[in-house]
């Protein structure tokens, strides 16, 4: 069990397109290896701070195995709740990550996986909304 604000760096990589256009939440993937070893798969909540991006985002990420794709490899996929306009491959990525929200879990459809996502991203907005959750926290670390 990891100690939070957990905070990850990484580099923006190429995914494999699931995010923007099947499901319509574009993600940002991470390098596995930014992890700690002892951070569990699930979704999770926190502050994204983009390297093209002068302000402090909130976000939803999963790390896992993606079981409704069946990935052959863990993927780390950070949603930023906030509408870019370009991409941001190969750019800096800053991560604080607050808590968890659930495990990942198998889905029977794109649309039952399309709501879950949903309700994570309305729970991570209602997590992130918490005063002990302010970005201003978090700002000089990211």
């Amino acid at each position: 069990m990891v100690d939070y604000p957990v905070l990850l760096k990484s580099t923006v990589q190429k995914g494999f397109g699931r995010g923007s256009t099947e499901l319509g939440i574009p993600t940002a993937n991470m390098d596995p290896e930014c992890l700690p070893k002892d951070m569990e798969l699930g979704i999770y909540y926190g502050w994204t701070k983009l390297e093209h991006d002068d302000d402090v985002r909130p976000s939803v990420m999963s790390i896992g195995w993606n079981p409704f794709y069946k990935n052959e490899k863990i993927a780390v996929e950070v949603h930023v709740m906030h509408k870019y306009k370009e991409q941001f491959y190969g750019k800096g990525i800053n991560v604080a990550v607050l808590g968890y929200l659930r495990p990942e879990k198998p889905f029977d459809s794109v649309d039952a996986l399309i709501a879950a996502i949903n309700e994570d991203i309305r729970q991570a907005r209602e997590n992130l909304e918490k005063p002990e959750n302010s970005a201003d926290k978090y700002k000089a670390n990211l």
